[in-house]
């Protein structure tokens, strides 16, 4: 019939005066049933029913104005709901009866009652999360039945119908509108009233949460919808949804290329996460600066840092709703450690005084002891903070434990200056043990005269003393013996080093320095949490002092030799047993020992120590022929042998 009376006029007709006017109340009546039935089909979700209405309106050709005019009634519906939940002179009316203020009188929450307008505004918000929701499942339902119903006759499908004219897809077009309208309503409503912009930057998380939440829903409603196709329907009507490809993809996910529709959701949050984050940082710094006035030379007190270290889990916490958030939280966190970190540095004392260890603790050694102390505590309870978050992001908490190991770093640079003099206090008594006489012969009771060597007995009362008197004060006991075991280490190391370097040796002198090695654990004890936890230093020590009595024979085949103790110390120690005319290695170049135990610091490898060896042993050779001797000492060879074997290990 339409296509009979396209565009031609036939008003004026009588015969088909009353026929025409049945035909447009019928079209009418059938345009309005479809309209119901695609309402409720929608509504109640059934595909059967919406599909009955979309072929109606097919077969009437209106298919593409209708779906239109559905859609665009949902974004109309949907922009009046935010501006209702978002209504300040609703949100501020002291009860439900609407009460007429004077002309011109702003509508403003009295302060009593700032609470219930927050109640009212947050119970509106989740009311509008529904109405989002439940809008958006029903414009999904449509656009899924489109995507699957054919036009029995023409086998096209709907969908089609509707883009060909280069129309995107509907719930595209719906999602749009949606995501600006809240947007520009949220823009307007908190430009022109103070108490909602500071309801959702104050309290930010809970909207995001309400963001969030609402996202979820929509991914479960994506999902759920297809199973409900499946379920629903009579068969007949629908068999051809059933034929259909299950849909894999995800419709309401689906991001393009340029557009992501959870972040066009979340856009119209970035000012209140802005300002959110900006009072956060704020809340952290206060209560730092508060605590290091200026001019102030004391570390905060317990208390002073409870209340820092709780503002940091409250604000962890109450970011925990979102990753992101969580992220840029803990960026603030770690700012706020570093702030304590710069704080902290600043009441250092780097004075002379901060690294005496002649008289007792100075004033500026207690207050780096308590800023270490303090250091210690913070590093310790944001450590704590964060790993009893429950659902921290990995980079959230890498953020936070680089801040943390800076802080770690602050503390061994405060006590630097303290370890260096205590270390160079420990090298200068080990060197005195060449101003000791070791030449003398065995007692006839065949034991040393005293347990220990006078140089001994001084470096066991200055380590005592050291720990006693300045590392005792350290709460932090793991990272003090972490600093004091590496000096155990290197006391034991020049120990060894300064034994082999004794010239001359008697029998009686090697008795009392194997006394010295016993005393020597004894010596460095005090410095670690047990002494066999020194790793190579403790069996290089262990093993050396029974060499003391070997014949050179014997030393040059030790299993110890390279694996414990290194070639270069045994060559060193067996030039004692040779006569004067073979010089060690600093004789010949007319170094002090000091000088040389310099030397061998500043080359630690191997190959240059044996060198220097080398060097000696060969100006030995060259002195005997010179004098034109007749043999070599009986220690020479093997000296030469193990030197080779040296070399070939180095290969």
């Amino acid at each position: 019939i339409d296509y009979l009376s396209q565009g031609i006029d036939l008003s004026g007709i009588e015969v088909i005066e009353n026929d025409l006017l049945f035909i447009a109340r019928a079209r009418l009546e059938v345009e309005n049933q479809a309209k119901r039935l695609l309402e409720q089909g929608v509504e109640t979700q059934n595909p059967t029913q919406v599909g009955t209405a979309l072929q109606v309106f097919h077969n009437l050709g209106t298919l593409k104005d209708t779906i239109a005019n559905v859609v665009d009634g949902y974004c109309t519906m949907l922009e009046e709901n935010i501006k209702n939940a978002l209504d300040i002179k609703v949100l501020t009316q002291p009860s439900q009866t609407v009460t007429r203020g004077a002309p011109g009188r702003a509508a403003m929450p009295t302060p009593g009652n700032t609470a219930a307008f927050r109640a009212a505004l947050w119970t509106n918000m989740e009311k509008l999360m529904d109405q989002i929701c439940a809008a958006c499942g029903q414009v999904q339902h449509l656009q899924k039945v489109l995507a699957k119903k054919r036009d029995p006759v023409s086998h096209v499908c709907f969908i089609e119908e509707i883009v060909k004219d280069g129309q995107s897809d509907i719930l595209y077009k719906f999602w749009t509108a949606v995501t600006q309208t809240l947007s520009s309503q949220f823009q307007s409503a908190t430009d022109s009233s103070m108490f909602l912009k500071q309801a959702f930057e104050g309290e930010y998380p809970k909207l995001l949460r309400l963001y969030n939440d609402l996202w979820k829903r929509l991914q479960q409603y994506s999902q759920n919808i297809q199973r409900n196709f499946n379920t629903s329907g009579t068969t007949d009507l629908f068999a051809e949804l059933q034929q259909m490809e299950e849909d894999a993809q995800d419709i309401f996910m689906q991001k393009k290329e340029d557009y992501d529709p959870e972040k066009a959701l979340k856009d119209s949050l970035q000012q209140y996460e802005a300002a959110y984050l900006s009072k956060s940082l704020s809340r952290l710094f206060d209560p730092i600066n508060l605590v290091f006035p200026p001019g102030g030379r004391n570390p905060p007190s317990s208390d002073e840092l409870d209340s820092i270290i709780k503002t940091i889990a409250s604000e962890l916490n109450v970011a925990a709703v979102d990753p992101d958030l969580s992220l840029a939280v803990a960026k603030n966190v770690a700012k706020t450690i570093q702030l304590y970190g710069v704080k902290s540095e600043q009441l250092l004392s780097t004075q002379g005084d901060a690294s005496q260890v002649i008289g007792p603790l100075t004033e500026g050694q207690r207050r780096n002891v308590a800023v270490v102390n303090s250091l210690y505590k913070l590093h310790q309870a944001v450590l704590k903070v964060i790993t009893s978050q429950s659902s921290f992001p990995a980079a959230a908490e890498q953020t936070v434990t680089t801040a943390l190991k800076a802080v770690h770093d602050l503390m061994g640079s405060a006590v630097q200056p303290l370890l260096n003099s205590v270390g160079d206090s420990v090298e200068a008594i080990i060197i005195t043990m060449h101003q000791e006489d070791f030449s003398g012969s065995l007692s006839s009771s065949g034991k040393p005269d005293v347990p220990c060597s006078l140089y001994m007995k001084e470096l066991q009362g200055f380590i005592a003393r050291v720990m006693s008197d300045y590392f005792r004060h350290f709460e932090c006991f793991d990272f003090v013996f972490d600093n004091t075991e590496a000096m155990a280490q290197r006391a034991i190391e020049l120990f060894i080093r300064n034994a082999s370097l004794i010239r001359p040796l008697g029998e009686g002198g090697k008795m009392r320095l194997a006394a010295d090695f016993a005393q020597m654990e004894l010596a460095v004890a005090p410095l670690c949490r047990r002494v066999s936890d020194l790793g190579k230093s403790y069996r290089q020590l262990r093993s050396f002092r029974p060499l003391l009595f070997q014949t050179s024979e014997h030393i040059a085949s030790s299993p110890a030799l390279g694996e414990v103790i290194p070639f270069s110390i045994i060559l060193q120690f067996l030039f004692t047993r040779a006569p004067p005319e073979l010089k060690s290695p600093f004789q010949r170049a007319e170094w002090s020992i000091a000088r040389y135990s310099q030397w061998l610091d500043d080359h630690p490898s191997e190959k240059d120590r044996l060198a220097l060896i080398r060097g000696a042993l060969e100006a030995y050779v060259q002195s005997v022929r010179t004098r034109e001797g007749k043999e070599f000492a009986p220690v020479y060879p093997i000296m030469v042998q193990l030197l080779q074997k040296a070399m070939s290990t180095l290969q």
